[in-house]
């Protein structure tokens, strides 16, 4: 049985101390909440592994379009978070990240009826300072509703 999961912020200079790794498993585990975005999105981290992560989402009638579809700025940000925590898990503690860049692919529309779905993300490349990765969205059958790449740089760790 899965515990509930919990949704919250962790202070910026406490998240810093975990390497990716750490921190990503904790929110999995339950040891640290998931994002807000999480909840608003309706998604959660179910994989962590080195250079890899997978978050499940399901696309509630709200996130509809004006045409009825699933908006693309859901997908997007499936992806986004898929591709962005698997560049997490490469670093160590005290080093944050960002994207610098995000290029989604839309292969078919996605409905509510899709059931869940899965957004996995995978690092290509993990450079000092850039990390290429690549994502996609499948649903339980494993069929492609949008793939997408994205760079994210690292960034300076702050001054104490």
């Amino acid at each position: 049985m899965t515990a509930p999961v919990r949704y919250g912020s962790v202070l910026f200079e406490e998240a810093l101390t975990y390497s990716g790794m750490e921190f990503l498993s904790a929110i999995r585990d339950g040891r640290l909440p998931h994002p807000p975005i999480a909840e608003t999105a309706d998604f959660r981290l179910v994989v962590v592994e080195p250079g890899f992560v997978a978050w499940a989402a399901t696309a509630k009638p709200a996130y509809r379009n004006p045409l009825g579809g699933i908006h693309g700025g859901w997908i997007a940000t499936l992806l986004d978070s898929c591709m962005g925590c698997a560049a997490h898990t490469t670093l160590p503690a005290g080093v944050p990240y960002t994207t610098v860049d995000l290029k989604v692919n839309y292969v078919r529309g996605v409905t509510p009826e899709a059931g869940v779905l899965r957004a996995e993300g995978k690092v290509l490349h993990g450079g000092r300072r850039l990390i290429s990765t690549e994502g996609r969205l499948v649903d339980g059958q494993g069929k492609l509703y949008a793939h997408g790449v994205s760079v994210c740089m690292v960034l300076e760790a702050p001054k104490p």
